[in-house]
């Protein structure tokens, strides 16, 4: 393991992360609202920690091999996650404990959009940017960005994206160099931000409402400028532009390379995950139409519609923003919203959850499995479209799914023994775990009433899902340290 060589890269991109202070600083200057100084000290503190660890070790450079690419996205995530706490520890309002500050850091820049403060709408301007900033960056993950510069820099980057990409099949490239592919991935994702960012402003936001929720709208974060998130606004425009941006984001971002260099939208038609994804969209949309229409929740068809769809698609995705109370909702409804976010996103898309692929590539294999009962003799195969699926993949989605369970159970008894009840450790877990966000029972509205305890169990399964469990897992394994 080339120890120095991985400060070295961390040391690069701690210096890089100091930038991401410069906004929030100017926009407490914009607003004149006194809270420029922590995020003027947290920049130092960034600068001179990444020079501190890149200088002595500035001319040990190796070849990056997959183990060293696993330990540096899992370090990075939790070095940056933890620079991006300073601020808030250093703020005088909110006044925010240790534990606190980590948590929200966390939560932003994985995009799960759980949160521990109070009074959103009073926070300062620089404050409530800072932490919409966190999910755009996160959304499309840092590590991308910096795989498009190291480079540059004289370190390669196949290993960091192989590790960073969610996805049964991680190795295809949608351009020859690795550099070119994180470029294309970010001008898509600039230009889906700036699409929503004038959408929202048309829909009637103001400018800078509209930039904060265009930020955690294509990061498929979930953070609001508002305690009561896009239920302030109170729009059904504001609803369809939301859902419209949600759904954009979800796909995978391959198809959307792919749709641009063609001109063409036949790579969406084609793809057997995008299929699987609106069918699934439709099917709880309609679900909570007829459950909310028929109960009489809403006397209006109209407006029962326009919850039904914002909901439906923003907690499924893993976005969780809310426009109502979806917790009251009558029957199964919010259990089956906080189980759809299991399936969430499409691979290689902001979103979190176990990601639609391999959601249909297990309801494949289970089907062929049945068929295998009825014909004991015959041969089948998983085929995603005319394409079929080796064993491997299959198995490794199936071993995906496995350490995601376990995890989860380790997890969600963790947040039992510390006090919370059933409903809430469950949905907490999920709604961390699936980068969703808002949970059922005590963290339905924010997470304040967890222990310190419970919010850093929490915090790590934010990093679970974010780094897509076997990311992580892999450090606890001993033949990962050998050699």
């Amino acid at each position: 393991m080339h120890y120095r060589a991985i400060v070295r890269i961390l040391g690069l991109l701690v210096a890089l992360f100091s930038v991401t202070m410069i906004p929030p600083g100017l926009v407490s200057l914009f607003y004149q609202d006194g809270s420029g100084l922590p995020f003027t000290l947290a920049f130092l503190m960034c600068v001179f920690t990444g020079v501190a660890m890149w200088y002595p070790n500035r001319q040990y450079r190796r070849d990056l091999r997959a183990r060293e690419g696993f330990l540096i996205v899992v370090l990075f995530w939790t070095v940056l996650a933890s620079f991006a706490a300073i601020p808030f520890m250093l703020l005088e309002q909110p006044s925010m404990t240790v534990t606190d500050s980590f948590f929200e850091a966390f939560s932003g820049l994985t995009t799960t959009g759980a949160t521990v403060i109070q009074g959103i709408e009073y926070l300062p301007h620089s404050v409530q940017f800072y932490r919409q900033q966190l999910q755009w960056l996160g959304g499309m993950g840092i590590i991308v960005l910096a795989v498009a510069i190291l480079p540059i820099l004289g370190v390669g980057g196949m290993q960091l994206y192989r590790a960073e990409i969610p996805g049964p099949v991680k190795d295809s490239k949608m351009t020859p160099r690795i550099a070119d592919t994180a470029k294309h991935l970010w001008y898509i994702y600039l230009s889906l931000t700036v699409a929503c960012t004038v959408a929202y402003w048309l829909a009637g936001m103001g400018w800078f409402d509209a930039i904060c929720h265009s930020f955690s709208t294509v990061a498929i974060g979930g953070f609001s400028t508002y305690d009561a998130s896009l239920g302030h606004f109170n729009s059904p425009v504001v609803n369809v532009v939301c859902t419209v941006f949600l759904l954009i984001a979800a796909l995978n971002f391959s198809l959307h390379y792919a749709a641009v260099s063609s001109r063409s939208f036949r790579a969406y038609l084609g793809d057997p995950e995008f299929k699987a994804f609106f069918v699934i969209q439709a099917t709880l949309i309609l679900a909570c139409f007829l459950v909310l229409t028929l109960s009489g929740y809403y006397t209006d068809a109209e407006a029962a519609l326009d919850q039904a769809m914002i909901q439906a698609v923003s907690i499924s995705t893993t976005a969780g923003f809310a426009t109502t109370d979806f917790a009251s909702w009558p029957t199964f409804l919010p259990i089956m919203l906080i189980f759809a976010s299991f399936i969430g996103a499409c691979a290689s898309s902001t979103g979190g959850g176990l990601k639609v692929i391999r959601v249909y590539l297990l309801f494949l294999q289970g089907k062929r499995e049945i068929d295998r009962l009825v014909h004991p003799k015959a041969v089948y195969s998983v085929k995603l479209g005319d394409r079929a699926m080796p064993d491997r993949v299959v198995e490794a989605v199936w071993g995906f799914f496995s350490a995601y369970a376990i995890v989860f159970v380790i997890i969600m008894i963790g947040l039992i023994a510390t006090g919370l009840d059933n409903l809430t450790a469950f949905t907490a877990t999920a709604a961390t775990m699936n980068n969703l966000g808002p949970g059922l029972g005590d963290v339905a509205g924010n997470y304040a009433s967890v222990t310190d305890v419970g919010k850093w169990l929490l915090v790590v399964a934010m990093l679970f899902g974010r780094l897509e469990i076997f990311s992580l897992l892999v450090l606890f394994s001993p033949t990962f340290w050998r050699g």
